[in-house]
């Protein structure tokens, strides 16, 4: 085995190599070691991100080192990503041996036994992972997922066009000076919009950011006795912001555009603003894909009335459905995804810009990181602020910041977000009809769920 990895051309060092392969021996675990016959297939569903993209490439010198493994991607969008493997969880079929999931959904079905439980072994440096992110993952100390990459959100603008315009803006905005801003930098005939939110349906995409809108507005999706609160003053307020940027200074289409879709906006020139995960910022200032490269400025999300709730926190991660028949091999794997060695292979090959971050202290340390991660501190600042135990500033009954961590917030903010996209394209519909068609569903949900009499 050492032969064949000392023979690769794909890593660099032959300190590198030693140091990674004793890695890789070391996490195995001894049960996936003693399996001599056959090959074992791990199917693993993600997202198609450019960090996940990254890792299928990579992975092959995994799939060197370990010649009993063979790896399987099925790579989706983010919505029907999360459907199926929702439904996989649901039905306990075992299409896949591991999962990309995020905060809502590992400590939900960890808690149900719905997910295998994660102990890493010592070289994985456990503690090395940000507090606010381990913990995102787990029931109690206990981790039921890996993270691949964390985030929370950041307002990135182009630092040309607003000084071309004579405009500013602050570390932490609120919607008002972005709104005014995005007024004056709308240019449409020359091809920049004043502003790119997300407009695509789902509680993951439209509710993500509304959500943190409403916090900062001083809402809440139930109050302390489960009642919908999507009618209250701050949804209100929350939601005509959100339509009015978008419909007056967003792209024509906003409300099929998720986080791909706006990035490559972005990075195209076409949005004066964007605000969104934190994660985009490894990406837009990268000279060559990039046409805003070295023009673009990073500030916290904006806040309104509160800062509370205002900026998001989720991590894509890595985990065994307890379905799996290749347990051992499949935490071996994301064990060496999540690994310091892998960041250190991404930023051998690709970079120190192109490296996933959000999920290591050492990372943010790391001088070569910061130097070409102008976000990098903001974007820790963001992460270490959020408490998804008190998001909101009212009290609430719930877990989270742009979701509730309840087992029939997915349902439900899949659906409300379905009729908050009617806003961007149907423009005669009303904000308020249907804030009071959202309230109404939600009601409707939680009462057949037994939160409401």
């Amino acid at each position: 085995m050492v032969a064949r990895l000392v023979k690769t051309n794909k890593v660099k060092s032959l300190t590198h190599r030693r140091h990674w392969l004793a890695w890789a021996t070391l996490a195995l675990p001894l049960g996936a070691w003693a399996q001599t016959a056959g090959v074992t297939e791990l199917t693993i569903a993600t997202v198609n991100n450019g960090h996940m993209l990254t890792l299928q490439k990579l992975a092959r010198d995994y799939e060197q080192v370990q010649p009993k493994v063979r790896l399987k991607w099925v790579t989706l969008e983010e919505g029907p990503l999360r459907q199926q493997v929702s439904r996989d969880i649901a039905t306990g079929t075992g299409k896949f041996d591991i999962l990309t999931i995020g905060a809502y959904e590992a400590p939900i079905w960890g808690k149900g036994g719905k997910l295998k439980p994660i102990n890493p072994s010592a070289p994985y440096q456990v503690d090395d992972l940000l507090p606010g992110i381990r913990q995102s993952l787990s029931v109690g100390k206990q981790l039921y997922a890996l993270p691949f990459y964390g985030e929370s959100s950041l307002t990135f603008y182009r630092q040309d066009l607003f000084a071309k315009a004579g405009l500013s803006l602050p570390t932490q905005p609120t919607w008002e000076q972005v709104r005014q801003a995005a007024a004056k930098l709308h240019d449409p005939q020359h091809g920049t919009y004043g502003i790119c939110l997300r407009g695509r349906p789902g509680w993951g995409e439209n509710m993500t950011l509304l959500t943190t809108i409403a916090n900062a507005h001083g809402g809440q999706w139930f109050d302390m006795a489960w009642k919908p609160q999507l009618t209250s003053p701050p949804w209100k307020q929350a939601a005509h912001l959100y339509v009015d940027l978008l419909r007056t200074y967003g792209p024509p289409g906003a409300s099929a555009n998720g986080y791909n879709e706006n990035l490559a906006l972005f990075m195209d020139g076409r949005c004066a603003m964007w605000v969104d995960a934190s994660v985009a910022g490894s990406f837009v200032n990268r000279a060559g894909p990039s046409k805003v490269a070295g023009n673009v400025g990073f500030a916290h999300a904006p806040s309104a009335t509160h800062v509370k709730g205002s900026r998001w926190l989720w991590t894509w991660a890595l985990a065994i459905p307890s379905s799996s028949k290749h347990a051992s091999e499949a935490q071996a794997f994301i064990e060496w995804a999540t690994s310091r060695e892998y960041l250190q292979k991404v930023a051998d090959q690709n970079g120190w810009a192109a490296v996933p971050a959000g999920t290591r202290q050492s990372t943010y340390a790391n001088a070569n990181f910061q130097r070409l991660n102008p976000q990098a501190q903001i974007e820790l600042q963001a992460i270490q602020s959020v408490n998804p135990d008190d998001a909101t500033v009212p009290k609430s009954p719930y877990v989270g910041v742009q979701f509730a961590s309840i087992p029939e917030f997915q349902g439900i903010g899949t659906a409300v977000g379905q009729l908050v996209s009617t806003l961007l394209s149907n423009p005669k519909a009303d904000v308020d009809e249907v804030l009071a068609k959202a309230q109404a569903l939600t009601e409707q949900r939680m009462r057949e769920a037994g939160y409401l009499r």
